[in-house]
């Protein structure tokens, strides 16, 4: 009896302390580490163990997410109970238009860790943008998304991106990319490696391994 009151009582204290916590800037966030910063974009990258969650963080721009591992996590905002139970996977994209600051905090209830980048756009276009490159998985005012699942040996449509974009790994995968020129180079990625181009490009991509990937594609508008 003593100890399942102990145990409540710890539950109380701990959720009672969290509702009291200011919330802080989503780079003060000790669980967001800046992977990539410049005049366009913040890239965080996201880790909790089982278990752990962040402290309530305030986000103040457009900006869109990758999940990279498979777990189970909960939301929640400040005065508001948990939200239900939400499943993560490697792949998985959403985006989110701000309209004001949005201050939550994110709970890791599953079994495994949970890992995503975070992207938050500066600016929103001073102009209306071209078509878009591909087929659109995701968007808001800032930026379109595009998500190339590639089983081994399988190779996107060539698309050209008119625009600055952050090319992000999903999960592991050896990745050929080619020119319209024929021109070709491949590598290994890890799951969470991104990489920024400002300038104009087209390109295919290829899975040359033998193992199902997921590139993420992120344009400006």
């Amino acid at each position: 009896m003593k100890i399942l009151l102990c145990g409540a009582l710890v539950f109380v204290l701990s959720n009672l302390i969290a509702a009291q916590q200011s919330p802080v800037p989503v780079e003060e966030e000790p669980h967001h580490h800046v992977v990539l910063k410049n005049d366009s974009v913040i890239v965080l990258r996201v880790k909790l163990l089982p278990g752990e969650s962040t402290l309530y963080h305030t986000h103040s721009h457009d900006r869109a997410a990758i999940d990279l591992t498979d777990t189970i996590i909960t939301r929640q905002k400040p005065g508001d109970p948990e939200s239900a139970p939400e499943t993560t996977r490697p792949g998985d994209v959403s985006a989110s238009e701000s309209n004001g600051p949005y201050t939550h905090r994110v709970h890791n209830v599953g079994t495994a860790d949970f890992e995503v980048l975070d992207v938050e756009f500066f600016h929103r276009p001073a102009q209306a943008s071209g078509p878009a490159a591909a087929k659109v998985e995701a968007e808001n005012p800032s930026a379109r998304i595009y998500k190339w699942t590639l089983a081994p040996g399988t190779t996107s449509a060539m698309h050209t991106h008119e625009r600055p974009y952050l090319i992000v790994s999903a999960t592991p995968l050896l990745l050929k990319m080619t020119s319209p020129d024929g021109k070709s180079f491949t590598h290994e990625v890890k799951a969470g490696d991104i990489h920024w181009v400002d300038a104009k490009v087209t390109h295919s991509l290829a899975n040359e391994g033998t193992t199902g990937g997921t590139i993420v594609e992120i344009e400006l508008k």
